[in-house]
């Protein structure tokens, strides 16, 4: 595969070294000692060398390293040449043998040019979503989602074998809050005679117990005293418990399929608790945890610079982080994995801060390869939501709203007939708007969902990038479907050579979002590609070449075009479309 840099940095390398033995100077330079960014402008060029790191072993000035480096490099390599920016040695490509190289690439590549080979042989656990069942998917789990899905694809392309988990939040007071409001006020209703979806249905039992309780100073007590008697048995605590979160994850389920979610497996927190209670008892028999005089145990972090953290209540009843040490030892007992990657709330790091090291201190030193994928709140400009008050935003509802949104456009631009069955078209443009837009964000930064500008067709949205890939497709199928790039040579306008670029940069983008577990790192690039395939197409005729050989060279470059960017679209959740 071509890779400009790579080639590069073994050529400076190699020049280094050379002007090292020249000045007398017997160490070495290890590759990892040469860095290569990008020039400001291209006019300075395509690559750039700083030499700063230098100076002190050649012991002299940055620019003069720089021109001596420059001077063994000038006309040595047919394929680009250097030149002297100051401290800089900065590199410009001869552009034909490189867009040959990089069309030869994508093409011969195939599969793998798409991918990345950084997490080669690592095996991740990625978690995510988590949703409780007293409610349906909101917005905040829409960003959950986007995130937990796109970067367990991201790191499936880098070469890691990816198993994805859900925990499933089936017991505690939430649902028994739901469950109570249910007994008291619903009269034995199903969500089918109340005209609802499942977990929609379950939601407004919780939103009732939460103005039953207003009023009601009595209803927390009796909703605990359903939880004491569900972890005690009681047969028809147990049955409506079932009921109530049947109905929940059926509805929950029912909205991952429409927004192409999946899971490997789910975890469900009644089934993981218990063990979370034994490792807590082997603790307090280990004197690692202790027990207050009102028969709750408790940790004593302070040691680690954390506070005091309660294990069990008094009445022997499991909290979060009790369930959460059973999930995570079952599931390291499930799929031994080298990095377990939990995709939660940035509200929830002291949490995980405390779960890590507990787990430590309990001698799973496997403990040390969980990680807190950690990302903002994301709210409407209405404000922030809350579930318990009625006020949030349901995902069903918010997808429905964007998806009459885009089908009023799609009829508003009468491209009803064009594009097939528009409301399964507009559905699509609904879900690439919504996951762009969640994922364009770095995922620590709170941010605010504008629904109609994520719907734009202009400008850094999902829609955007759609409408270009159906743009490309528009163009090739007018042409027979092969890759004749033997003109690549041709492709040195200064358009085409920014097109070519950003391509070649593909596989490393995608090795440096695994890294960061950052799918924003996909998002600019794509929108990045995209800019530079609307410039390239304005400026360069395609089918109007002035020649057969270059018109086949540039049907080529489109071809790669849409081959990268399909495999972007992967990557963040985006469907794509043929017509828009």
């Amino acid at each position: 595969m071509f890779d400009a840099k790579i080639v590069w940095k073994e050529r400076m390398l190699n020049v280094l070294n050379d002007l090292l033995e020249e000045n007398g100077i017997t160490e070495k330079l290890g590759g990892e000692k040469i860095i290569v960014e990008n020039p400001p402008r291209p006019e300075l060029g395509d690559l750039a060398f700083p030499m700063f790191p230098f100076a002190k072993l050649f012991r002299k000035g940055p620019p003069q390293i720089a021109a001596a480096a420059a001077e063994k490099l000038s006309g040595a390599f047919k394929d680009g040449g250097a030149l002297v920016a100051g401290p800089y040695v900065n590199v410009r490509l001869e552009r034909g043998a490189v867009a040959k190289a990089i069309l030869g690439a994508v093409f011969d590549g195939g599969a793998d040019f798409c991918r990345s080979d950084v997490l080669q042989g690592r095996r991740v656990m990625v978690e995510f979503s988590s949703p409780n069942t007293n409610k349906p998917l909101h917005l905040g789990h829409l960003r959950n989602d986007a995130l937990g899905e796109s970067i367990s694809r991201i790191l499936a392309a880098s070469g890691a074998e990816v198993y994805k988990v859900c925990i499933i939040n089936d017991r505690g007071i939430h649902i028994c809050k739901s469950m109570l409001a249910y007994i008291e006020q619903f009269g034995g209703r199903t969500p089918e005679e109340a005209g609802k979806k499942s977990d929609h249905f379950v939601g407004d039992c919780y939103v009732a117990f939460n103005t039953l309780s207003k009023t009601d100073a009595a209803a927390e007590d009796r909703a605990r005293e359903l939880l004491r008697k569900w972890e005690a048995g009681d047969e028809a605590t147990a049955e409506l418990w079932k009921t109530m979160n049947r109905w929940a994850v059926d509805g929950i389920k029912e909205t991952y399929r429409r927004t192409g979610i999946s899971f490997d497996k789910y975890y469900f927190e009644s089934e993981t608790y218990l063990r979370g209670k034994e490792e807590v008892l082997k603790g307090l028999e280990k004197n690692i945890f202790h027990r207050e005089a009102d028969g709750s145990v408790w940790a004593d972090l302070t040691a680690e610079n954390l506070d005091r953290k309660t294990l069990l209540r008094k009445d022997g009843t499991s909290l979060y982080i009790t369930q959460d040490f059973g999930t995570a030892i079952l599931r390291h007992d499930d799929w031994p994995f080298d990095r377990l990657v939990y995709v939660v709330g940035s509200e929830q790091r002291y949490h995980f801060q405390v779960l890590f090291t507990l787990l430590l201190r309990l001698g799973f030193d496997w403990a040390r390869d969980l990680y807190h994928l950690s990302y903002g709140m994301v709210n409407l400009p209405e404000g922030r939501m809350k579930s318990r008050e009625g006020t949030v935003v349901d995902a069903d509802d918010l997808i429905d709203s964007l998806r009459d949104m885009a089908l009023a456009e799609i009829r508003g631009k009468e491209r009803e007939a064009a594009v097939g069955d528009a409301g399964e078209t507009a559905e699509k443009i609904a879900l690439g708007a919504l996951h762009y837009y969640l994922l364009q964000t770095t995922p620590e930064k709170d941010m605010l969902f504008k629904p109609a500008e994520s719907l734009s067709f202009n400008g850094n949205t999902g829609p955007y990038l759609q409408y270009m890939g159906a743009r490309i497709s528009s163009i090739l199928k007018k042409e027979a479907a092969e890759n004749d790039y033997s003109g690549a040579a041709l492709l040195t306008s200064d358009a085409e050579w920014e097109l070519l670029k950003t391509i070649a940069a593909w596989p490393e983008t995608v090795g440096e979002a695994a890294e960061k577990m950052n799918p924003s790192v996909i998002t600019a690039w794509a929108y990045e590609l995209s800019k530079n395939f609307s410039r390239f197409y304005h400026e360069c005729p395609v089918l109007g070449a002035e020649s057969a050989e270059l018109r086949a060279a540039r049907i080529s470059l489109c071809r790669a075009v849409l081959r990268v960017l399909r495999a972007a679209f992967k990557l963040i959740c985006i469907p794509f479309l043929e017509t828009m």
